[in-house]
């Protein structure tokens, strides 16, 4: 796992219910707006289907490192707050180390505890988005997979 994410997630799990929300509404706040040219191409492609809320994200490759862009509307903060540590936790990551982060890192966070079940199939929905995109952006103009 990227040593950003691993720090992040450490902190979450380190913390109790309230300070995890609070670092949840924090990562929110800290979200950066998704650049012109992908704000016009929010659609069902970049939609996470998972998510109850309008949650989009966008994933690049710069040289070999990933870069993501995502946007979720401030009415949901701590889907927001979950986007945001997302983005700076693998952005800049290696395409193999996001691929390599575990499937169960909502758990691992300990935001289970303090977010209802949808929150949660959300969350994790938009790691699963995140890797299937690595895989497809990386490894297709190689024709290979990790």
């Amino acid at each position: 796992m990227p040593a950003a994410l691993d720090a992040i997630i450490t902190e979450l799990h380190e913390s109790d219910r309230q300070e995890r929300i609070e670092l949840l509404l924090d990562f929110a706040k800290n979200l950066p707006p998704l650049p012109p040219e992908l704000e016009a191409r929010k659609d069902a492609e970049h939609r996470v289907e998972e998510c109850q809320s309008p949650v989009y994200l966008f994933v690049e490759m710069i040289g070999d490192r990933v870069a993501l862009y995502g946007d979720a509307p401030a009415e949901a903060p701590t889907v927001r707050g979950f986007v945001s540590l997302l983005l700076e936790g693998l952005n800049g990551a290696s395409a193999e180390d996001v691929l390599k982060v575990p499937s169960d890192l909502v758990d691992r966070s300990g935001l289970t505890e303090v977010l209802g079940m949808l929150r949660v199939r959300g969350l994790s929905g938009m790691l699963r988005r995140i890797k299937r995109d690595v895989t497809r952006v990386a490894f297709a103009s190689h024709g290979s997979t990790p």
